[in-house]
């Protein structure tokens, strides 16, 4: 296949994860988490956001955001979001399905949901009725490649204390916004008032994982067998941890999330060569959306595959990964000015 724009899920491995996968095979060790590897990955993880947490280990994201959002909710509850967020659109009816819970979607033209609109979503408290608003779920990076900055998600949380509320966040690309913003981990989770997180792997070098992280400690006292019941307990859990364990090790997360966020930079300064083609979201993180003139996609789909993202306006979603090069860019930039002559 011809190095493609689709999604950062259509990456290999890196080369360090691979390797810590060939080191974590040989030989016998504990199941479902009793291995080192586990341990040492856990440790980690706690470096970066707190003694005081608790993290487990699941498959893959929409496990670890239903699951999560499971420990948070009860079926009688809601959970507000964006219209675009991923439990909304591209998790099926998973989170519905799993938690019980009523999704109230907020149309969003950025990405991102601000406080006053949440507010106004906050309706009927203790009214038997009517589904009673419990979390607030928000993605860093969101869908459309933005990133919060912090003081925008100390302002959700403070809604959400506010009103006695959860704080959710899907970051499934967290290490593009943490690069972004120039920021450690917990200066926009834990700091900035996030009760659970899904830390995410895969879209980051690493080949399956993303782990659940709660910073409210108290939701994760039944969580091992929420996680269990969901079918999301690894039984071979050396091999999600070896990953972890790698991508946590001497920056490899960083090195990796600022390589695709630079060459979507690049990418952008390709695509502002042709006026025909207009960037329509601040690019942020490692994500472009541009709308196109429809007749040229397929041609140019040919030789760097991506997806449209809304057909209506003819509007692309172009990824960058951490194996993205400044080839594939360059040529991709090459042949959208060759067909918009």
């Amino acid at each position: 296949m011809n190095p493609t724009f689709a999604s950062d899920n259509y990456s290999g491995v890196h080369p360090e994860i691979m390797d810590a996968l060939q080191r974590a095979n040989p030989g016998h060790v504990g199941s479902y988490g009793a291995d080192p590897l586990t341990a040492e990955a856990t440790k980690k993880f706690k470096t970066l956001l707190g003694e005081d947490i608790e993290v487990f280990f699941a498959y893959n994201g929409t496990g670890a955001n239903v699951l999560g959002l499971s420990a948070m909710t009860r079926s009688f509850d809601s959970i507000i979001c964006s219209d675009l967020a991923h439990i909304n659109v591209d998790e099926s009816t998973a989170p519905e399905r799993f938690t019980g819970c009523k999704l109230v979607t907020i149309p969003t033209r950025d990405g991102k949901i601000y406080p006053h609109e949440i507010e106004e979503k906050i309706q009927r408290v203790d009214d038997q009725h009517h589904p009673q608003v419990r979390v607030i779920s928000i993605s860093q990076t969101t869908e459309y490649g933005t990133v919060y900055s912090i003081d925008e998600l100390k302002a959700i949380s403070a809604v959400a204390k506010k009103h006695n509320l959860l704080f959710h966040m899907d970051g499934s690309r967290i290490s593009n916004a943490a690069v972004s913003l120039q920021a450690e981990f917990r200066a926009f989770t834990r700091d900035a008032g996030v009760d659970v997180l899904s830390f995410g792997g895969t879209k980051n070098g690493m080949m399956f994982g993303e782990a659940v992280v709660f910073f409210n400690t108290e939701l994760a006292k039944n969580f091992k067998y929420i996680r269990k019941q969901g079918m999301q307990l690894h039984s071979k859990m050396r091999f999600i941890s070896a990953q972890f364990d790698a991508l946590l090790t001497n920056d490899l997360w960083r090195r990796n999330a600022s390589h695709s966020n630079g060459m979507a930079k690049l990418l952008e300064a390709e695509i502002r060569q042709s006026p025909k083609a207009k960037i329509t979201q601040k690019v942020d993180a490692n994500g472009i959306f541009v709308i196109l003139p429809q007749e040229i996609i397929p041609a140019l789909q040919e030789e760097h595959f991506f997806y449209v993202w809304n057909d209506k306006l003819s509007e692309a979603r172009l990824m960058c990964s951490f194996d993205t090069t400044e080839a594939d860019v360059r040529s991709f930039g090459k042949k959208l000015r060759e067909l918009l002559k």
